[in-house]
């Protein structure tokens, strides 16, 4: 199964690799930030309790009302066509109040499919038929899921075991403003301090670069190249385990 929802960072060029490192047994599997979920639909199952987070309210809202009311969000969905004037008057709605959660659901969902590399903020002057969209299966899968809004240190602390293992894939260094929401460097330093003092295991997706090297330096890291989204070329980044 493939995410219904594009996402910068989206994780679909590396799912395989990063599912290649995971370890054979864990009890519970945890998405600190979920993004699109290319890693976890693109297992039916990858332990007994799974958890999707994010940061960003108003796609944990999407994910929210995929799993509870994906029938009521497609037919929302359906009235919305590819255009510009459309895209600029849901980027001025979508943050007002007065609308329902699935209303909500549904303009966010447009403005990402329709905006240029899921930015949500530029059009992407590409027609895209998103009326016949369907959740069903995505819908289906999410059952399974707990889907929580959490700020990351929070969240790793509320559901660290030693049976756990936990999915990090954070706004990469000096691309954080690609993100509606905020992360600096403090929250990279949180995020290593937090990750150093885990009672389970971390697998952890990062821009390689001299600052990510160095604040990990005392883990396993492993480099990995994909095909860059947006331009010509190879995106180089990391893997990183605790284990």
């Amino acid at each position: 199964m493939k995410s219904f929802i594009p996402w910068i960072g989206g994780k679909s060029l590396l799912a395989k690799k990063i599912i290649a490192q995971f370890p054979d047994s864990f009890g519970r599997y945890i998405e600190v930030f979920g993004g699109g979920g290319s890693v976890l639909f693109s297992s039916d199952k990858h332990a007994p309790t799974e958890v999707y987070n994010d940061a960003n309210g108003q796609l944990v809202n999407l994910f929210r009302c995929i799993k509870y009311h994906s029938g009521e969000l497609q037919r929302e969905i359906k009235f919305y066509l590819t255009s510009r004037e459309m895209f600029y008057d849901i980027k001025a709605r979508l943050n007002c109040p007065g609308f329902t959660d699935i209303q909500r659901a549904a303009m966010f969902y447009v403005l990402v499919k329709i905006s240029f590399g899921a930015d949500s903020r530029t059009y992407g002057c590409s027609c895209k038929n998103i009326s016949t969209d369907c959740f069903e299966d995505i819908a289906e899968r999410l059952k399974r899921i707990n889907i929580e809004h959490k700020d990351f240190e929070a969240l790793i602390k509320q559901y660290d075991r030693p049976d756990a293992l936990f999915y990090c894939d954070p706004p990469y260094h000096t691309t954080e403003d690609c993100y509606d929401a905020v992360f600096t460097d403090t929250d990279h330093y949180r995020l290593n301090a937090v990750l150093r003092a885990l009672k389970g295991r971390f697998i952890l997706s990062y821009n390689d670069d001299d600052f990510v090297r160095e604040l990990y330096k005392d883990f396993d890291i492993q480099a990995v190249e994909r095909q860059n989204n947006l331009s010509s070329g190879r995106f180089k980044e990391v893997i990183i385990k605790n284990y």
